[in-house]
């Protein structure tokens, strides 16, 4: 179907409007998980890195799965995808609250959850691309708010809805209060077609120019009909054998009966079919050998393999501490009383105000973004290892908002993700780093979880997770060090918005 141009505007608002809440509703409980896991660890009595599990697989099982996300809204639609997994985040929360032991949870709200809000946020992004073109970026930036006010509203609802009805009674009311994605996707209404349908075409016209890469002579329809021929008279033949007499005569007439033109029209649709079949098949094959050579010439590129280790270290190590910074507060002895906020809101608002500046920093033609990013892993580092230090509510509030607002790096993620392979490379290489950044944001808390099982402090993990996104960050800045340029003579080649850093990187 051919589309309209984007409005830019008009209903494109209300899909930017419902596209917030959205990600509000069904991304606030995921993100806020560390009040329920808390919890979770006083109810079930298993350990921390068992636990943990549940929000990382929550979180980080949408990035996982985000190649059968995009599939399933470009089959369906954003609108139905939005109301089916309104009811899969709704169903699952509700799900959660009949748990008997840590295992059902792992189900229903890691992997129900978990892979409906991966669903919602394709279909939010979708339907928003639709509707802006020259706004898009302003559009996009708006509804990825959504997330963190979730984020920051819910940490506090959920602890007060805990206080007041107890943990099962408050996953029902966020489950009930996720019922209105309904409404919301309801709203998400498709372009609607500017021209009529295109006329229909053959069977072997459907198939895209760019999986005509076989070149070999086919035979002609005339000569696969002399083939088909021998085995097309012995198939009547053996069909129409009687047992009897009178069947044999009867079968020989119907036999002489039959019109030649029709015989002909049926071996030319068995040929012309058959040969479909092969070509699309070759054609196929030939597409997936094409992804593959395109991946292994992405990871050629110096930047684009360290990026994607950056990617990975960075959610292996930054993503625990919105997950486990309350029970850092509580195996710290700080007294819930002393709390102004919860740590987990404060995480919450700041990364809206990250993702806000930054993002408007990445607009700056003097500010190199690559750096910029490099910079608030270096950062992110730097305060991980600064956390067992912390012992009061104070300092663990201060270093919740600058891991906060540094975790707003990920808005200009795809404009490093852009300049780095180009925009024309940039929804297969984004694919690649989603999944390797939902693996780290599922193993994350898991192994911070572990070195607490092993050690009984969160020292040594905060340790560990500061060390990984330095070393990261480190290796990015190494990759993308101007001194590579020395190494090649491709300066001239270079696209005029392209930083200096691609040409290091294409060697």
């Amino acid at each position: 179907m051919v589309f309209r141009k984007p409005p830019d505007g008009g209903w494109g608002w209300v899909i930017v409007v419902v596209s917030f809440f959205t990600q509000f509703l069904c991304y606030g409980s995921p993100l806020a998980v560390g009040v329920l896991y808390l919890e979770w660890l006083d109810a079930f009595g298993e350990g921390k890195g068992k636990t943990a599990w549940v929000g990382s697989l929550a979180n980080g099982i949408g990035l996982l799965a985000s190649p059968v996300c995009s599939i399933c809204v470009s089959s369906f639609g954003a609108r139905p995808v939005a109301i089916f997994s309104g009811f899969m985040v709704a169903g699952g929360l509700m799900m959660s609250s009949f748990a008997p032991n840590i295992y059902f949870l792992y189900i229903s709200y890691g992997i129900v959850v978990g892979l409906g809000c991966g669903l919602l946020y394709t279909a939010t992004v979708t339907i928003t691309c639709h509707y802006f073109d020259k706004r898009r970026g302003l559009a996009l930036g708006l509804i990825s708010t959504g997330s963190s006010v979730g984020l920051f509203i819910y940490a506090a609802l959920q602890r007060e809805l805990i206080d007041l009805y107890g943990l099962d009674g408050c996953l029902l009311i966020v489950g009930a209060l996720s019922l209105n994605i309904l409404a919301c996707g309801s709203l998400m209404r498709p372009l609607e077609s500017s021209d009529s349908p295109p006329p229909e075409k053959t069977g072997v016209d459907k198939v895209p120019d760019q999986y005509f890469v076989y070149h070999e002579k086919e035979k002609t329809v005339e000569e696969n009909i002399s083939i088909l021929e021998k085995g097309y008279v012995d198939e009547k033949c053996v069909n129409s054998m009687p047992d009897y007499k009178q069947d044999s005569i009867l079968s020989k007439n119907v036999l002489n009966s039959i019109n030649v033109n029709e015989k002909d029209t049926y071996k030319k649709k068995v040929v012309e079919q058959t040969n479909f079949c092969k070509q699309l098949a070759k054609r196929k094959w030939q597409l997936y050998l094409n992804y593959w050579e395109e991946t292994m010439v992405l990871f050629k590129n110096k930047v684009f393999s360290a990026l994607f280790v950056a990617i990975l270290l960075f959610d292996i190590g930054g993503f625990p501490p919105s997950l486990l910074m309350e029970d850092v507060a509580r195996s710290a002895g700080i007294n819930e009383d002393d709390y102004h906020m919860p740590l987990i809101s404060i995480i919450g608002i700041m990364t809206a105000v990250g993702k806000l500046t930054l993002g408007i920093l990445a607009d700056f033609k003097w500010v190199n973004t690559l750096y910029l990013y490099v910079t608030t892993l270096l950062m992110t580092g730097v305060a991980l290892f600064a956390i067992p230090f912390a012992k009061s509510y104070l300092t663990l509030a201060m270093l919740s908002g600058i891991l906060g607002f540094l975790t707003g790096n990920w808005s200009i993620f795809p404009y490093v993700t852009t300049k780095t392979v180009g925009i024309e490379k940039l929804t297969h290489a984004y694919g690649i780093l989603m999944f390797f950044a939902g693996l780290g944001n599922s193993l994350g808390p898991p192994i911070v979880g572990w070195f607490y099982d092993w050690t009984q402090e969160y020292d040594t993990a905060f340790y560990f997770s500061g060390f990984c996104v330095l070393l990261g960050g480190f290796l990015l800045l190494l990759a993308a060090l101007p001194c590579w340029n020395a190494c090649t003579n491709q300066s001239s080649k270079l696209p005029p918005n392209t930083y200096s850093y691609k040409v290091a990187s294409s060697a």
